[in-house]
């Protein structure tokens, strides 16, 4: 069986009386593209530097290619990182810049020179070798930055969010170009982010962490589908939550909503009592006529937005609460709703998610 590229076992690191990393245990495969997300001071940032070796762990341990690292220094380490300044010498050449670690490594200047026109055609700035950085775009810098870290051959190249000073149009084109240069070169990658649609377009499994912790670990599909927390919920896309009791009958086992109506459940869901039902806007169902079928609440429409390829209306519920629902703009119903009208909305029981925190 393959040896993991990298392995977390156990890693701790406190500051002061702020446990930054806890108890993260965790696997990357070579040539995976992973990523770290959460929100600002959940640790995912301190997590990238004790796998760069900036940081040493107080407790477990961090190995590559199964070698402990312990005592190993970062230049010493398989590993490059590309910052989120870029952190570009400007007053050296682009072609400089790119060739500074080869320099640092002591390679001939043949292989130098042929290495850095590489890294110039890989990231599409043939030509540009010559320029200094304040003489660049910020996708030409981003995009500089991104062949000096490759230029040494990493086998695992750690990305601390790399797209955040670039303007949207622009960060989604370098996403794109990100995830073919990391399939081409079949180099792993670590993506440090808080944005969630940059690590569900990008990565092919996230760590999605909260207070030094793992809060989930799955692919895009498997976290936004099938949350497994709150926080999970609410952190990754948009949801609406809803209130209710689990109770057991002779018909079998159920989650009465509070409001209207219930969902059936599995007997073996393991859920006594209370528990939060969370639906996701796309899942959620609007009609002018009570349907009766499933969970279903009154509202009025307090506001809709349009926005090129959807429509989000926010529904005002008897009890104040205000529920997002969205529908692709292909759907020719939507013209049917406008503010002001009295609708119903709810959901079918395949469409929620039981979440105990």
């Amino acid at each position: 069986m393959p040896i993991p590229l990298i392995q977390l076992a156990g890693v701790s690191k406190q500051y002061g009386d702020v446990r930054a990393v806890d108890d993260v245990t965790l696997e990357l495969e070579p040539g995976e593209f992973f990523a770290l997300l959460g929100p600002s001071g959940c640790g995912k940032t301190s997590l990238m530097r004790l796998v760069a070796g900036f940081e040493t762990p107080d407790a477990g341990r961090v190995l590559i290619d199964g070698r402990d690292m312990q005592g190993v220094p970062p230049y010493r380490r398989p590993v490059n990182m590309m910052f989120q300044s870029y952190a570009l010498f400007p007053h050296m050449s682009v072609e400089r810049n790119i060739a500074f670690g080869l320099v640092q490594q002591g390679m001939a200047k043949g292989y130098i020179a042929t290495r850095v026109a590489e890294m110039l055609r890989l990231v599409k700035l043939e030509g540009y070798g010559a320029r200094r950085p304040e003489q660049l775009s910020g996708g030409q810098k981003q995009r500089v930055a991104l062949a000096r870290a490759l230029a040494p051959r990493p086998k695992l190249l750690l990305l601390d969010e790399p797209l955040a000073a670039l303007d949207r149009k622009l960060r989604e084109e370098t996403q794109f170009e990100l995830m073919q240069v990391q399939r081409d070169l079949g180099i792993a990658f670590m993506l440090v982010t808080h944005d969630q649609d940059e690590a569900m377009a990008m990565a092919q499994r996230i760590a999605l962490m909260r207070s030094g912790r793992i809060e989930q670990i799955g692919d895009a599909r498997a976290i936004y589908e099938r949350p497994a927390s709150l926080f999970a919920a609410e952190f990754v896309g948009e949801i609406n939550l809803f209130e209710g009791e689990v109770v057991q009958s002779g018909e079998g086992k159920f989650a009465i909503v509070q409001g209207g109506g219930r969902i059936a459940l599995a007997d073996d869901t393991p859920l006594p009592g209370p528990v939060r039902i969370a639906v996701r806007p796309e899942r959620m169902v609007m009609s002018h006529l009570r349907a009766g079928s499933y969970a279903e609440f009154a509202g009025v429409i307090a506001d809709m937005v349009w926005l090129g390829d959807l429509t989000v209306w926010r529904v005002r519920l008897s009890d104040g609460r205000l529920i997002r629902i969205s529908r692709s703009n292909a759907d020719a119903a939507n013209a049917a709703f406008s503010r002001g009208d009295q609708v119903f909305v709810g959901f079918e029981a395949q469409s929620a998610r039981m979440l105990l925190s």
